[in-house]
């Protein structure tokens, strides 16, 4: 997703004139400037040539090429408004996706790639999932899952915080007995 989010940015970018790389924009806490002079938000983080801007409803990954010195500051050629529609169609559609994949049997990953388990129940109006681990059943909300960028389902949690909570779950219903 997150390189689905730096294409489209990078499309809104390409258009506008090039810019003198702003080194400030680096700086974490740096207030970034939409081409309307106004703040889009503050840089939150800076890693592999992405500068993470937080507008206050997204965070916002943006090519550290495509952020120039302005006359206010670091700048972009976009407004907040338009990063934040950008940013609100991408998790829309990620969403969709997801929603998408939840359904009864699918075969869910773990965070770290390690297959997890099947869905043995899925009531998406609920909010209510079981994850079928092979340490026993897992209930799990829609924000637990997403779809990977290989168009796997997702469990965001790692192949061992399954286990435990599958754990903990039998635990729970056993009373705490020993089995």
């Amino acid at each position: 997703m997150k390189t689905v989010k730096l294409a489209l940015l990078a499309a809104v970018f390409a258009a506008s004139p090039a810019l003198i790389p702003a080194a400030q924009a680096q700086d974490v806490g740096a207030t970034v400037y939409g081409n309307d002079g106004n703040p889009i938000g503050t840089v939150e983080s800076v890693a592999d040539g992405i500068v993470t801007i937080d507008t206050g409803k997204h965070k916002a990954p943006i090519p550290a090429d495509l952020i120039g010195a302005g006359t206010t500051g670091p700048s972009i050629n976009a407004t907040k408004g338009q990063i934040d529609e950008m940013m609100d169609a991408q998790v829309a559609e990620a969403v969709a996706k997801r929603d998408a994949a939840l359904v009864v049997g699918a075969a869910v990953i773990s965070a770290n790639g390690n297959p997890a388990g099947t869905l043995k129940e899925v009531d998406l109006a609920a909010d209510a999932i079981v994850l079928e681990s092979p340490e026993g059943p897992v209930a799990l909300k829609k924000e637990h899952f997403a779809v990977s960028p290989e168009g796997q389902l997702m469990a965001l949690f790692t192949r061992e915080q399954i286990a435990s909570a599958a754990a903990s779950a039998q635990s729970a219903s056993t009373g705490g007995a020993a089995q």
